[in-house]
């Protein structure tokens, strides 16, 4: 006793007139035209039935059963062998009328008759023709549709290398000559570190003839010959590569591999005290981790720390085209030394520990020899400020940078030193050339022979104050509508010294320091931490200013804590005279400064007249950038981890924030959450929080690191469908929108995708971009030349289909016909209908014909 399967096969929607052309449709159901069907098959190893009249039985009983229970469900059995896919079936309508079914494969050697439209049409016409002459002179009313698959033909490239154009390339391991192809994306910012595979391997190209009534097999030639661009509808799919929609791991190297490997560095971290111990042979550690870890030989180091450190210095733009929250990440930006420091470990010895720390020792020894030999730092732009938002590491080099620039000017200075006294002669008789020499003033009569603080100025003389000529040091010129108090000479800026500047460490430093003094001192602290600021810029006003006081330093330096009542000063100086009436102007300290035992005023009387070249510099460069480099020689190796990991994520999605990818609103919004992300993941990412919160925190790494391997993979396709559809911008947002929705998921939401579907959502072509599409189908190159011997036609810029899909249809009116039965009308009935799908080397027939019982 045989057993059999029956399965039932259904559409969940029909709005009117089904379209036979749809992706969705079942084999059957476009092979026939029918929407609900039933498939028995035999319990076999075969599973179809090679005996025919088994077949027919099993059909005829099916149907008898079908039509007691009131069903019009067509049924099939899979017959014959299962590489021809050919299946029988009947269908009972109605009371009068049943359609049988057959389909059927050619595996090989298609006849040349069938590789024409005009041969098809005349097998479909013989079904159904009662004449034994030539077809071709023959008139049938015949319902024609055709669908025509194209597909972009591969690279030369892709035919002639295979595998091995797609050759990582950035690789700093590889030694020896390298075979270098060119990649497709060689002038994309990624690059430099890697080549990605080509998610976009091609496209399919459909076009829609709609039904047409055909009446000879002359027609059919005519079609054959017809242009492609001619057809009613053209849709357009990409044939996207595994890499895009698989949610495991893959072997595709990219930046979210390399940082997955920095993490796991990270975690061997905090075994050792310094990085030195991961390389020493002493380490007790070093024999685990050489068993599974390596570091590359030493001509691989030094080609790295050639590119890191070039003979040349060279100076980049921080910030260029920088996200704009790329400064929420604490690390260094792209392009900084630290940051490129970061990219090379990604790919240096398949970025392990041992590896990472043998770069790092090489590379402090590079920047303690840029401080030795006074070379400016490559890739660290001298700013004299500090960026408080970066790393740590990236703010020292910032600081250990303008230590060399300082050190060099101040030797400079030494250098070309001369007799203080030649020095002192050369300076006055300048000053006396340009009347710099402050001639003694003109008497004045003060309350008390001077200011004193908390007193009024009002103009009232009492006694001369005869000053010996002195000279002006200092100056950096003439400050617009101010004059001294005393002395009625005009009041010059002096050049004061630039404020020491200060890395995040220095100023926590500080912080602490200015709590320790309490609450109580926490205002005069504050001021005492910038005493020496404050004397310097009093002593070089002294010097700018011979003659001065405390209150026009005050009326420069801070001028709102100078009261005063009205403008005597300006009128004074408008008219260039001497004493007017009016001046000295009146006006007064604040009650702050003229408190009693204010520090300010302390400071005052302490500063010598000195101009800031002849000061002890705010800014010890010598100090601050030994300092430095003892900071990073003995830098823990789970900070530099640390900082390496938020360094390496923000440095390696600002580069793939460079790519040209045409604006796409989907990718610009996940660029943007990728950002976010990264900066909420790594806040947390402080050595003082690791060791309470180790697993949760490598988990939560472990998760962006998915995430950026997803935002990675849709940014590479967003840039390879950009490059060959930027012609047609309307026609590449659509596809990029339907593989977002289609391939990934909500950010955060898993770490792997679990719609693994093949993506075979088309989008259609207007008019307009009809011309770009048939651009992606150039004509053939002179490898591809080799032509078949036996041509289909249709073809698009020389290119045949790969797919020729043909429905032929034939009604009949059910009056005056052999059709016609007792209950007449003038509805017409589908009598003959043949589905053709095929190439020249396979071709597929399914044949439906209704008959009256």
């Amino acid at each position: 006793m045989k057993s059999y399967c029956m399965e039932y096969y259904f559409e969940l929607e029909t709005h009117g007139k089904s379209d036979w052309w749809k992706d969705e449709v079942h084999n059957l159901q476009l092979s026939f035209g029918i929407t609900e069907f039933l498939v028995i098959t035999p319990l076999s190893m075969s599973g179809v039935i090679l005996d025919a009249p088994e077949a027919t039985k099993l059909l005829g009983a099916v149907a008898i059963a079908l039509s007691n229970c009131g069903s019009a469900w067509p049924a099939f059995v899979p017959v014959h062998d299962p590489t021809r896919n050919a299946y029988n079936g009947i269908e009972n309508i109605g009371m009068c009328f049943s359609r049988r079914f057959e389909t059927d494969r050619i595996g090989s050697q298609v006849p040349i008759r069938l590789m024409h439209l005009e041969g098809l049409y005349e097998l479909f016409v013989s079904k159904f023709a009662f004449v034994t002459t030539d077809l071709t002179f023959n008139f049938f009313k015949v319902h024609f549709t055709m669908r025509l698959t194209y597909r972009t033909p591969p690279n030369d490239g892709d035919e002639e290398h295979g595998d091995e154009s797609e050759t990582v390339k950035s690789s700093v391991d590889m030694e020896g000559p390298m075979h270098i192809i060119k990649q497709w994306d060689d002038d994309c910012p990624w690059a430099e570190w890697y080549s990605a595979e080509d998610p976009v391997k091609g496209f399919e190209l459909v076009t829609i003839w709609s039904t047409r009534i055909v009446e000879s097999s002359l027609e059919m030639a005519e079609f054959e010959n017809a242009s492609t661009k001619e057809a009613d509808k053209w849709f357009l799919m990409p044939i996207v590569f595994s890499s895009v929609n698989d949610g495991a791991k893959t072997n595709q190297v990219g930046f979210a591999s390399q940082l997955s490997l920095l993490l796991s560095a990270f975690r061997v971290s905090f075994e050792a005290e310094f990085m030195e111990d991961f390389t020493s042979v002493e380490n007790h550690g070093s024999d685990n981790l050489k068993s599974s870890t390596t570091i590359p030989p030493p001509t691989v180091l030094d080609r790295v720390l050639k590119e890191l450190f070039p003979s040349e210095a060279q100076v980049s733009g921080h910030g260029e085209r920088e996200h704009k929250h790329s400064k929420s990440i604490k690390g260094a930006p792209l392009g900084s030394l630290f940051a490129q420091f970061c990219l090379y470990s990604l790919w240096f010895g398949n970025c392990n520990i041992r590896a990472i720390s043998a770069l790092w020792v090489e590379f402090v020894r590079e920047v303690r020899w840029c401080w030795e030999e006074s070379k400016p730092l490559p890739k660290m732009p001298v700013t004299g400020t500090i960026d408080l938002s970066s790393c740590l590491i990236h703010q020292k080099l910032q600081m250990l940078a303008l230590c060399i620039v300082k050190r060099d000017s101040q030797n400079q200075f030494f250098d070309c030193d001369e007799d203080e006294t030649s020095i002192q002669n050369e300076n006055i008789k300048e000053c006396l050339d340009e009347g710099d020499l402050v001639q003694k003033p003109m008497p004045l009569k003060m309350i008390d022979g001077g200011c004193k603080s908390g007193t009024r100025w009002d103009g009232d003389t009492s006694q001369d104050l005869p000053l010996s000529p002195r000279v002006r040091r200092g100056s950096a010129g003439v400050v617009a509508n101010m004059m001294l108090l005393k002395s009625y000479q005009k009041m010059h800026a002096p050049i004061t010294q630039d404020p020491p500047v200060m890395t995040e460490d220095m100023h926590e430093e500080r912080l602490q320091t200015m709590e320790a003094f309490g609450d109580a001192f926490c205002k005069g602290s504050s001021v005492q931490l910038e005493k020496e600021i404050l004397s310097s810029d009093m002593a070089a006003f002294k010097a700018a200013n011979p003659g001065a006081v405390f209150e026009d330093f005050i009326r420069w330096h801070s001028p709102g804590h100078w009261e005063t009542a009205e403008n005597g000063e300006t009128d004074i100086l408008k008219k260039n005279s001497t004493f007017k009436r009016g001046w000295p102007p009146k006006g007064r300290l604040s009650h702050r400064m003229s408190e009693y035992g204010n520090l300010w005023r302390h400071i005052w009387n302490d500063a010598p007249d000195l101009p800031a070249c002849e000061q002890k510099p705010l800014f010890d460069p010598n100090r601050e950038g030994e300092k430095i480099l003892h900071y990073l020689e003995t830098l823990r190796p789970h900070l530099l981890l640390e900082q390496m990991v938020c360094t390496a994520f923000r440095a390696s999605a600002d580069t793939l924030n460079q790519t040209d990818f045409g604006g796409m609103k989907q990718m610009i919004v996940r660029m943007e959450q990728l950002y976010l992300t990264i900066a909420s993941t790594l806040k947390t990412l402080r050595a003082s929080h690791v060791a309470d919160k180790e697993e949760e925190l490598f988990s939560d790494l472990d998760r962006l690191c998915h995430i950026f391997e997803q935002v990675e993979r849709l940014l590479i396709f967003a840039a390879s469908i950009h490059r060959k559809l930027h012609a047609a911008p309307r026609l590449r947002n659509g596809i990029f929108d339907d593989c977002h929705k289609h391939f990934t998921p909500r950010m955060g939401v898993g770490s792997v995708d679990s719609n693994n579907k093949e993506f075979h959502i088309k989008q259609m072509v207007s008019r307009n971009e009809r011309e770009t599409v048939a651009n992606l189908f150039p004509p053939p190159t002179a490898n591809q030349s080799w032509r078949k011997v036996l041509s289909m036609g249709n073809q698009l810029n020389g290119h045949e289909p790969m797919k020729r899909e043909i429905i032929f249809t034939v009604f009949d009116a059910m009056i005056g016909s052999h059709y016609g039965t007792s209950n007449q009308s003038d509805q017409e009935i589908e009598t003959h209908r043949m589905y053709i799908c095929g190439t020249s080397n396979d071709l597929q027939v399914a044949l439906s014909v209704t008959s009256c019982d």
